[in-house]
C-alpha cells in the first residue's frame, strides 16, 4: 500500500519568501507585545487591551507609516530598507542578537558596524599601540571607530564600555554628554563635522549604512537637525586643533593628523599630538593613568 503525504492547504503554494515574511511578522508581533508603554516613554491611557505596544505606537516611535508597519506585521509583500529596519529595531528595543535575526528574516544587510573589521590588519593594530602615548584610532569615511589604542580609548571616555554601534565620532560628538563636556571648542567642532559628513555623503548617498547613521543622528540630536538643514559643506581635509578638558588629566590642545591607510580614500589613521608643553604634560598624565590600568570612576565614562 502506497502512503501519500498530503500538504496542508495553508502551506500549499507557499514560497520561501512567504515563509520568511510570515516569520518576520510573527517575530515583530512578539517583540511589540513584550514592551510596555512605560518602557517606551508613552502614556498607558485608559481602555488599553493590547498587550505591550500598539502597531501605531511602534510606527510613531520608528517614524514610519502606520499602514506600512501594519502590512509588515501582516506579512505583505513590501520592500524594506535598512534604515527603516534600523528604526524599527530601535523602537522595539532589540538587543544585538534580536536585531541580527530581524535583518536576516527581512533579507537585508545590517548596516551597523560589527565588532571587528577586515580593514584593520594586525600590522595596523601594532602601529596603533606603538604610537602611544599619542592617542590614535582607525576610522572609516563615515566616522566609525574601527580600532583604537588605549590612549584614544580613554581620551574622552571609556570607549571600550560602549557597544560597537555607538563607537562613531559623529554620534559621540552630538549625543554623548561626556564627549560634549570634554570638548572645549565642541560647538565649532560639531558644526565642522556635520559639514564634512554632508560633503562625504554625496558619494555614498544611496548606501544603507550612511542613510542609517544619518537617520539616527536626525532622530537623536536637535543640534544636528539644525546644522544639517543649513546644508553647509567642508572638505574632509580641513582640520583644526582639538581643545579638550580631560577628567583627571587637564586641559589639552591637540593637533589632528589624518592619513589614508590605502591608495584610495577609505580607512584613515587619526593621531593627536600635543600643541604645546602644557598639553604634553597633560597627555603624559593621562598615559601614566592608562599604563597603570586606572579605569574611569563613576561619572567619568560615557557608557550612559
Amino acid at each position: 500500500m502506497t502512503m501519500m503525504t498530503l500538504t496542508p492547504p495553508a502551506v500549499a503554494g507557499r514560497t520561501a519568501d512567504d515563509v520568511r515574511r510570515r516569520a518576520l511578522a510573527a517575530f515583530l508581533r512578539s517583540r511589540r507585545e513584550r514592551i510596555s508603554p512605560e518602557q517606551a516613554g508613552l502614556p498607558r491611557g485608559p481602555r488599553r487591551r493590547t498587550p505591550g505596544l500598539r502597531r501605531e505606537e511602534v510606527a510613531q516611535l520608528a517614524a514610519v507609516g502606520v499602514t506600512w508597519y501594519t502590512w509588515l506585521e501582516q506579512a505583505r509583500e513590501i520592500q524594506v530598507s535598512a534604515q527603516v529596519l534600523d528604526a524599527v529595531a530601535r523602537a522595539l528595543m532589540l538587543d544585538r542578537g534580536e536585531r541580527s535575526h530581524l535583518f536576516a528574516l527581512a533579507g537585508v544587510v545590517d548596516p551597523l558596524p560589527g565588532t571587528d573589521s577586515t580593514a584593520v590588519t594586525p600590522a595596523l593594530r601594532r602601529m596603533l599601540d606603538a604610537l602611544e602615548p599619542l592617542p590614535a584610532c582607525l576610522q572609516n569615511a563615515r566616522y566609525d571607530i574601527l580600532a583604537h589604542n588605549r590612549m584614544y580609548g580613554r581620551l574622552m571616555c571609556d570607549l571600550d564600555a560602549l557597544p560597537p554601534e555607538e563607537r562613531n565620532c559623529l554620534w559621540l560628538h552630538f549625543v554623548s554628554p561626556e564627549w560634549r563636556a570634554a570638548a572645549v571648542n565642541g560647538e565649532e567642532a560639531r558644526r565642522a563635522m556635520a559639514a564634512k559628513f554632508r560633503s562625504s555623503m554625496a558619494e555614498h548617498i544611496a548606501e544603507p549604512a550612511w542613510k542609517c547613521l544619518l537617520r539616527r543622528l536626525l532622530d537623536a540630536s536637535e543640534e544636528f537637525r539644525r546644522l544639517w538643514a543649513e546644508h553647509e559643506v567642508v572638505s574632509v581635509d580641513v582640520h583644526k586643533a582639538a581643545i579638550l578638558n580631560v577628567p583627571r588629566a587637564g586641559l589639552m590642545r591637540l593637533d589632528h593628523t589624518s592619513l589614508w591607510t590605502g591608495p584610495t580614500p577609505g580607512t584613515r589613521l587619526i593621531t593627536f599630538t600635543p600643541a604645546d608643553a602644557e598639553s604634553d604634560r597633560a597627555l603624559r598624565r593621562l598615559h601614566a593613568q592608562v599604563s597603570a590600568g586606572d579605569r574611569p570612576g563613576p561619572g567619568d565614562d560615557c557608557a550612559g
